[in-house]
Parts: C-alpha cells; sequence; structure tokens
C-alpha cells in the first residue's frame, strides 16, 4: 500500500505538534529533566511510524534552561514508501517557560529543512537563519509568541485551566513556518478512555487554529489527557481527507507526578 506524501507528512506534524499537551493549576511546572514520552502512530490499521519528546538541560548565555526535543520519524513498510525523519527542539526560560531558541531539522521524502531561530523578547522579534538556502531573515512577533514545542509546554502551566468549562479556549501565539498563527484549544469535556496502562481519565480538548496557508479553520483533530497533576498526552486521533491517524502513548519515563490509573 501506498500512502500519499501529504498524509504521511502531516500525520507527522499532528503528532509533534500536539504530543506536549497538557494543563496545570500550578505555577510550578507539571514537568520537569528527565520526562520522556514515546508514542506509536497508527495509518488505520498500520503502525506508520513513532515520535519521542523529552526534556533535558542546557545553557543558554549561562542560565539553565529547559531544552526539549522531539522527534518523528516512519518505520517498517511504511518508511519503505515515505521516509521521515523530523526533529525538533526548543530552549525555554524555566520559570516563564517563553522561548529563547528553536531548532528544526526535516526530512520528509526527500523534502528538507534546516533552521534555527533565536528570539528578542526585548524587542518581540526572532532572527530565523535558514542553513539550506543559506538566509537570514528578522520578523516581528507579538510579546509572549511561542515556538512549535514551546507553546505546549506554556500551556502545560496556564492558570486558567481549572476554571475552564466544556465549550470555553485558551489561546496562544505561535511562530511556525515563517509566520505567526493564533492557536487555540477548546475544551470537550472528560471522559475515561483505555490505554495499555489500564482506564484512565482524562481531559478532552479540541485544537482551533486560524485558517492560513498551515492550517485549515478548524481540523479534525482530537486530544486526550490525563485528568492529573501530570497532564499527560494519552491519545491523539485526527480525520484526513483520505483515512484517519491515530498516536497513543506507548512508553513513559520520569514522570514529575504519580500516574493515576483508575483500574
Amino acid at each position: 500500500m501506498k500512502y500519499p506524501n501529504y498524509i504521511m507528512k502531516k500525520a507527522l506534524f499532528f503528532l509533534l505538534l500536539l504530543t506536549t499537551l497538557g494543563f496545570d493549576t500550578q505555577s510550578e511546572a507539571t514537568f520537569d529533566v528527565g520526562e520522556w514520552f514515546k508514542f506509536r502512530i497508527h495509518y488505520g490499521f498500520v503502525n506508520a511510524g513513532y515520535a519521542t519528546l523529552e526534556v533535558k538541560e542546557a545553557s543558554v548565555n549561562n542560565e539553565k534552561v529547559f531544552h526539549l526535543v522531539g522527534k518523528g520519524y516512519t518505520t517498517g513498510f511504511s518508511r519503505f514508501f515515505f521516509k521521515v525523519d523530523d526533529l525538533y527542539e526548543s530552549y525555554i526560560n524555566k520559570e516563564t517557560f517563553v522561548p529563547y531558541q528553536f531548532v528544526r531539522k526535516i526530512d520528509e521524502g526527500g523534502y528538507t529543512k534546516n533552521q534555527e531561530g533565536f528570539f528578542n523578547t526585548n524587542l518581540n522579534k526572532v532572527v530565523v537563519k535558514d542553513y539550506k538556502h543559506r538566509t537570514e531573515k528578522v520578523f516581528v512577533i507579538p510579546k509572549n509568541t511561542q515556538d512549535i514545542l514551546s507553546a505546549f509546554y506554556y500551556l502545560r502551566n496556564s492558570p486558567n485551566i481549572n476554571k475552564i468549562k466544556p465549550g470555553e479556549s485558551v489561546a496562544i501565539d505561535m511562530f511556525f513556518d515563517d509566520e505567526t498563527t493564533k492557536f487555540k484549544l477548546k475544551f470537550i469535556g472528560r471522559d475515561d478512555i483505555k490505554t495499555k496502562f489500564g482506564t484512565i481519565a482524562t481531559m478532552i480538548f479540541r485544537p482551533l487554529v486560524q485558517s492560513g496557508r498551515v492550517f485549515k479553520e478548524q481540523e479534525s483533530v482530537t486530544v486526550w489527557i490525563s485528568d492529573d497533576d501530570n497532564k499527560i498526552p494519552l491519545r491523539i486521533q485526527a480525520s484526513l481527507a483520505v483515512g484517519s491517524i491515530k498516536a497513543d502513548l506507548d512508553a513513559f519515563k520520569g514522570l514529575k507526578n504519580p500516574f493515576k490509573v483508575k483500574q
């Protein structure tokens, strides 16, 4: 079976975009150095690939920061038809979670990018260095703009989630592909789901974004996160133009808080 290129690209993009979703009602971070997740991505009944997320520590200008690393890749039969190797990195402040720097290195069926971005929060600008095309561009961005990884670690510590009701949304500005997009998350409600780890209480969200070159106005994507102090992303499901994709948490370690399983 041969997969259209855009399906596999979209599958990996959504997984990397959404696997860090989670929220906390405390001012203290829900995560810490050593946290690691692995997700199995399915396209229909086929195991299409994996994605991992890890929180490390690094130094930026002699300051200790969180170093976020996200990887996505196809495996087995899927890799034979469409090879994907994506790497996303972000360096963020440990207290404010604002980004200092991002890295994007992707290879999606021969389509490649090799970029690095540097945020200047005082001037509300980001400098993007494109190593493939040997260019450097400066973009003006709104205050508190996040990159693709920092956005969701930032949202994990939103102080407003404890007050959110079904139908309400939270929103942030996110810089991606040389443009700023208003990214929103709509809260759907709560439900228990069965996972390989047992039955877990979850919060359900649906991402909504402004229309543009990258996103549609509303994507058919649903995200389930654990309804505990960790707010672990457990499942992501998306309907595509052809078929659907699903990502399930396959392994984890280094959680900051106890992982609650109902049965």
